[in-house]
């Protein structure tokens, strides 16, 4: 059998296997994680090897965690959506002591069957062979002692830690153990060093683990891997991408149609999140951001808990996360429906910049192209109207960057150079005017920020979330529309 056939023949398997338990088909596939290792090992120099572990556990309160999530750059690689794991990349062939050769190693949780009842079945580590392709996969328990000579490379890479896990006293292999057993293995001496109890210490077995180091070890290098590769996105990648940001335009417009002077920020927070979730999305891609009148002066506010939004401007800023890859839309539009005339204006000089901005994303401009012409437009319009008296003070109601990348992370990771086929990023100009700012009070508590999520293509710029209408005009004939929300209706329990 050629191994052509014998990989379609395993995807397709693989597929039907998931059709028939009702699951999702449309995950990115174990040959994509496995060519994007191929892809970091390429980068590696020579005789080096890579650490990467899974994302922690985080507690919300007492004995209830948050949803787990795992590390982009983890799930990137591996595929893995399990907590307590840890990924070794060699950039060269090693060998076993039965004389077989690998160049990558994955820790996965062990199979426990009553753990599983409790929180779901676990892949193990004949699921990382078979379903993420892994041909090493291992307990790991097995990496607290896992025999690999560290001093023997020129640089070991990983993450500087965080520290922000616990240490369970039900789990012999938690991240907390995995990640001192490594620190121990390699020598890693620093004041934060978790401390351990000799009983912790016997159970580690750690101390016959201590080596003197001496490969270099390299906490930079696998960032800027992993931001290189990270900041294109392969064909596979854009279907998710693609349908994430459609999923959030698609919200928009239903709230568009949805939106009175009577909902609270949030419900229409609930509005954009039912959509997401009726169209599968799993997550929100970060906190939803529904800030009505003055509280859409808070670049960041979550809180959406006004009550009334009533004749207000209200900036919406929400993405839906689609299999792991996030979107990033924003909307600014009046609740009733017709903007006045302040918001007009200022929501049309912010229209204005997008537009100038959209136009630089084109291959070979800087990073900083977008900013600097969404900016140039600001400044100008606020210096005519009358809102500011110098360019300098165009930053107060225009605080922050115009463009980043989307992907696995709202805020993805890329090195910011020139632009290149492939990237996507987002282009979302803003203005900010809180109540008593040093200028007309009419023009206090309006706040606008348009955001698209553009695609970087030999064509010039693609708005991947122009389903979302941006002109003034075009929001106000949508929201005249009926909504399917208008006849839902709740008891009152009040």
């Amino acid at each position: 059998m050629s191994l052509k056939l014998s990989f379609i023949i395993t995807v397709f398997c693989a597929y039907f296997s998931m059709a028939q338990n009702g699951t999702p088909t449309d995950y990115l596939s174990s040959q994509f994680h496995k060519e994007r290792r191929e892809a970091l090992r390429n980068k590696m120099p020579n005789n080096s090897v890579a650490v990467f572990f899974g994302n922690p556990i985080r507690n919300r309160a007492n004995d209830v965690d948050y949803v787990y999530h795992q590390d982009p750059d983890f799930y990137y690689l591996t595929g893995y959506k399990e907590p307590n794991s840890v990924l070794v990349v060699f950039s060269n062939d090693q060998t076993n002591k039965e004389g077989k050769i690998y160049n990558e190693m994955l820790y996965v949780q062990e199979k426990n069957a009553q753990a599983e009842q409790w929180t779901g079945v676990r892949v193990g580590t004949e699921g990382a062979k078979k379903d993420l392709g892994f041909e090493v996969a291992l307990n790991g328990k097995e990496f607290l002692n896992s025999g690999i000579d560290f001093s023997s490379f020129s640089t070991v890479q990983f993450k500087e830690f965080q520290d922000d896990y616990r240490n369970s006293k039900r789990d012999n292999a938690d991240l907390f153990k995995l990640v001192a057993a490594f620190k121990t293995q390699i020598g890693y001496n620093e004041k934060i060093l978790p401390k351990m109890d000799s009983k912790m210490q016997k159970e580690l077995n750690l101390k016959k683990n201590i080596s003197t180091p001496r490969a270099v070890l390299d906490t930079k290098s696998i960032t800027n891997y992993m931001a290189s590769l990270r900041e294109k996105k392969t064909k596979e990648e854009m279907v998710l991408l693609t349908k994430a940001v459609r999923i959030s335009a698609m919200g928009q417009r239903e709230i568009m149609k949805a939106m009175h002077p009577g909902m609270s920020e949030t419900e229409i927070q609930g509005v954009h999140e039912f959509v997401y979730k009726k169209y599968g999305s799993e997550f929100e891609g970060y906190p939803s951001i529904v800030g009505a009148g003055n509280n859409g002066c808070v670049l960041h506010y979550i809180e959406n808990i006004k009550t009334k939004i009533e004749n207000d401007l209200v900036l919406m800023d929400l993405g839906a996360e689609y299999h792991g890859y996030t979107a990033d839309v924003t909307r600014t539009i009046p609740a009733n429906g017709k903007f006045s005339p302040e918001q007009k204006i200022i929501y049309d000089l912010v229209y204005d910049a997008q537009e100038a901005g959209i136009a630089t994303v084109i291959i070979g401009n800087s990073f900083a192209a977008p900013d600097m012409a969404a900016r140039k437009v600001i400044t100008e319009g606020l210096l005519q109207l009358g809102i500011i008296r110098t360019e300098e003070e165009s930053r107060k109601y225009f605080p922050h960057g115009t463009s980043h990348h989307i992907g696995l992370d709202v805020h993805d990771p890329g090195l910011y150079n020139k632009f290149e086929e492939d990237m996507v990023l987002t282009v979302e100009p803003g203005i900010y005017i809180p109540n008593g700012s040093d200028c007309d009070k009419k023009w206090w508590g309006i706040a606008v920020r348009i955001e698209d999520d553009i695609l970087i293509s030999t064509n010039g710029p693609v708005n991947l979330s122009a389903e979302a209408p941006r002109k003034s005009d075009e929001i106000e004939a949508l929201m005249a529309e009926k909504s399917v929300f208008d006849d839902f209706h709740l008891p009152k329990l009040d």
